[in-house]
């Protein structure tokens, strides 16, 4: 049971976010885990015994361009097949706003839904809120928090405009560089 695995407990999906091997001198061995509930988005903190029987799933991984948020779901559609998928906002919760139209990325389809999803590493966003840099700010820190068209807020050096095109890590939101 690793990290990333996907799993059926107790009739629902759930991912393995962190799992931690115990052996105690006595007794039997078990596994200490936090699980994300794939359905709702809660994560659940759950030990295992060596001697459960679970049940790993088989969830295709498909290439899919992110098209666009009704209000209720995002949309996305397989790039060589033509499906369409409907995922909930909860599915991507925080990393919502890394989201941005004809975004390629990977989803994990279970039973012809999106369970999951791999964002690409780098994006390139526009600028569309900066603040302006004031002459002479540059004790310290020489960073300023931006906004791009997605929402996404990041921090990035004073020397960045509106408009501009920056490359944002999408692990941590960090900027890159410019591009």
């Amino acid at each position: 049971m690793k990290k990333g695995v996907t799993l059926r407990v107790d009739g629902k999906l759930m991912r393995v976010l962190k799992s931690k091997y115990n052996k105690p001198g006595r007794g039997t061995a078990y596994m200490d885990t936090q699980l994300l509930d794939l359905e709702t988005g809660n994560t659940v903190n759950r030990i295992f015994n060596a001697e459960e029987k679970l049940e790993d799933l088989y969830v295709e991984q498909e290439p899919c361009e992110y098209l666009y948020d009704d209000g209720q779901f995002l949309h996305f559609m397989n790039k060589q097949t033509y499906d369409q998928y409907e995922a909930p906002y909860a599915l991507f919760g925080e990393d919502k706003p890394y989201l941005k139209e004809n975004m390629e990325l990977e989803l994990r389809i279970y039973d012809g839904k999106p369970i999951d999803y791999v964002l690409p590493t780098t994006v390139s966003y526009t600028v569309a809120e900066a603040e302006v840099a004031v002459v002479g700010d540059s004790a310290g820190s020489v960073t300023k928090r931006v906004k791009t068209e997605t929402g996404l807020s990041v921090q990035v050096p004073i020397f960045i405009k509106e408009g501009e095109q920056i490359q944002v890590d999408t692990r941590d939101g960090s900027y890159v560089g410019r591009g």
